[in-house]
């Protein structure tokens, strides 16, 4: 597994290296440390770029060094250029499984305005993304057991989440719950809901509504089958609810004090997620703990298969 730390001086990326020392890791994973010296910061100012990379590079080996200390195999990069898109593209270059990056916390009005680089990694990463959040009484904890929510939906990506989890390894009594919520209408479409009743009989809005909710029973016992399979304690799980599947997974984690929420990605992108917004990204980055997003990977042959039809359209 390969794992990159994108980082920078600010204490949530502290946060970053705290969550990658205090993890269990597959045998064999590998870590990089990257930091992007923004250059929108200093244009026009070569001796001040100088001096960042220079502290930059100090950053990523005194992190590195701590990752090497512990037994992994640790590389550490400086890069030039824009955080938003320069660490996508180093992932993408390195072919990393993970990145981990941390949250400024961001609020709305800044966020519509100025962006956020964990927003634009978590959009447009070639892998999974995991956007850290840890407590300041947490930075000198050693490993310990966490409490992990699985959010799912019965999706292919949903699945692959479950799988994640079921395949990592975790410190000794980690606990695992599930969640689903029912939801009949996607968020964007809920505006013309009020169309259906005038179209549709209340009993076939019922009959529908109950398979939904049974579906959605059986996705989260399917979920702990495979989670109990693979050793993992799911000592509770969440009763499907209904409600919107955002405010769902928030709601249960915060109650439940989670440490960390997986849920996976339907990969929307571009004008889409702009209009409609995406689960898994309001999760990612509203929640109060961790969040990792799951994204499935494209197989080679179909990359190379999509790449000649892109080609030949062109």
């Amino acid at each position: 597994m390969k794992v990159l730390l994108a980082i920078d001086a600010s204490r949530s990326s502290q946060g970053v290296i705290t969550e990658a020392m205090t993890r269990v890791w597959p045998e064999g994973t590998r870590f990089c440390v990257l930091n992007i010296v923004d250059l929108r910061h200093w244009q026009g100012m070569p001796e001040l770029v100088e001096d960042a990379r220079k502290a930059g590079r100090k950053l990523v080996e005194d992190a590195a060094s701590k990752l090497r200390n512990a037994g992994y195999e640790t590389k550490a990069e400086v890069r030039l250029g824009f955080p938003d898109k320069a660490i996508n593209k180093y992932a993408s270059e390195w072919n990393a499984d993970l990145i981990l990056t941390g949250s400024r916390g961001l609020n709305e009005v800044t966020r519509f305005l100025l962006g956020s680089v964990a927003q634009a990694v978590l959009r447009d990463a070639p892998c999974s993304v995991e956007i850290v959040r840890k407590a300041a009484s947490a930075a000198t904890a050693e490993k310990h057991p966490m409490k992990v929510l699985v959010a799912t939906d019965g999706s292919e990506c949903a699945a692959m989440a479950v799988r994640t989890v079921a395949n990592l390894p975790w410190p000794k009594g980690t606990q695992v719950r599930v969640v689903t919520a029912v939801q009949l209408i996607a968020p964007e479409a809920l505006p013309l809901s009020s169309s259906l009743c005038p179209e549709y009989p209340a009993s076939l809005l019922d009959e529908i509504w109950k398979e939904a909710e049974t579906r959605a029973a059986q996705t989260i016992v399917d979920a702990r089958k495979k989670l109990e399979a693979a050793g993992l304690e799911v000592n509770t799980y969440c009763a499907a609810p209904s409600g919107e599947p955002r405010a769902v997974v928030l709601d249960e984690a915060s109650k439940w004090r989670a440490d960390l929420i997986v849920l996976g990605s339907h990969g929307r992108h571009g004008f889409d997620r702009l209009m409609m917004g995406s689960v898994s990204e309001a999760v990612a980055l509203h929640a109060n703990c961790s969040v990792e997003v799951v994204r499935s990977e494209v197989p080679k042959v179909k990359q190379e298969a999509l790449e000649f039809l892109a080609i030949a359209s062109a």
